[in-house]
């Protein structure tokens, strides 16, 4: 019964943010002295979440309480929409913030390399971007955003449930699907033939009911707080479309006015923080696929060759969102993937 309950909270803060897409409001960053702001979009029942109230502590604990952070989940320092995280962060209305990349590409295109269709679709592939050359070259895309980069962590691929298993790329035409509006992630639906949708989680649970809305992308631990499968949604495809890593990040300014001491609380928190992050993940991700399973939901993993299939169809997407990466990001984070491209 507490795990459902989590995973409903979780789903509450998934349909808050995305039924509230404004602008952020530019800030002036907090006195050190009061306390911080940290942003992150996912509330304490997401791994993501736990993270940012884990860098929390960490700081609070490595100043002698000199430094209080206090968090605000669901993006609240950005006017509830994470797509616009990254802003709320440059200009000061947070100080510190932990967001995902999929997110924050719609103001950091270079971080759209992370998601590039079936880029990195094994765990391995993904930690191997994540870290050495590439993972390097991500960090460096979000300074020259206008941000001060503290780490980098894995955080998992998207999946996808619908009410009949996809197994081609034939089988997407004219699926109705509803996403978080990320411009990659629209574009690969759209590529594939299928009809992006953007919900609130009411209108969702109607058009399901009604047969207008096939299926929903989102992670896993989201698909299952969702609780489609009251709608007939019994199939969910871990595809591993779009990938996603974890940025924390400090704001630049306040960056500048902070002494030696802080940055060294802010940094290595930071870095702990994000080295406990993929084990957090893995935890959500099997607490989720046992949920499902016991709900009578089927979770199938995609074959490689299934993999190969769609990701050869979604080629054109690859292509178009590459061309707008830094080619030497783009390559290094190609030769990061231990399969052969």
């Amino acid at each position: 019964m507490a795990k459902r309950f989590a995973l409903r909270a979780r789903w509450a803060v998934l349909v808050f943010l995305a039924a509230f897409p404004f602008a952020a409001s530019a800030q002036s960053a907090s006195d050190p002295a009061q306390g911080w702001k940290l942003s992150v979009a996912a509330g304490p029942a997401f791994a993501l979440g736990k993270a940012a109230e884990r860098w929390a502590k960490l700081v609070t604990e490595r100043s002698g309480g000199k430094l209080p952070v206090r968090v605000y989940p669901g993006a609240a320092l950005s006017s509830r929409d994470p797509t616009r995280e990254f802003l709320a962060l440059r200009d000061g209305a947070a100080d510190l913030a932990v967001g995902s990349t999929l997110y924050w590409s719609a103001q950091v295109v270079d971080l759209n390399v992370v998601g590039l269709p079936w880029l990195a679709p094994e765990e391995k592939d993904l930690d191997a971007l994540a870290a050495g050359v590439a993972g390097e070259r991500l960090l460096a895309a979000v300074e020259r955003a206008g941000a001060v980069p503290l780490a980098l962590a894995v955080l998992g691929h998207h999946a996808l449930t619908s009410s009949a298993l996809p197994q081609s790329p034939a089988d997407l035409a004219g699926m109705r699907v509803r996403m978080f509006w990320t411009p990659l992630v629209v574009d690969l639906y759209v590529g594939l033939g299928a009809m992006p949708r953007s919900l609130s989680a009411t209108d969702a649970h109607a058009a399901f009911r009604a047969g207008t809305l096939n299926a929903q992308d989102g992670t896993l631990a989201a698909i299952a707080a969702a609780r489609l499968e009251t709608f007939g949604v019994k199939q969910v495809v871990l595809w591993a479309a779009n990938a996603q890593c974890a940025v924390f990040a400090a704001n630049k300014a306040a960056w500048s006015a902070w002494t030696p001491e802080q940055r060294d609380a802010a940094r290595d928190s930071a870095i702990e923080a994000a080295r406990e992050l993929p084990a957090l993940v893995r935890a959500e991700q099997d607490a989720a696929q046992s949920e499902l399973s016991q709900r009578g939901v089927t979770v199938t993993r995609l074959t490689a060759a299934g993999r190969a299939a769609f990701a050869a169809a979604a080629r054109s997407t690859y292509d178009k969102w590459a061309a707008r990466i830094d080619p030497e990001l783009l390559q290094a984070s190609e030769a990061a993937v231990t399969r052969p491209r």
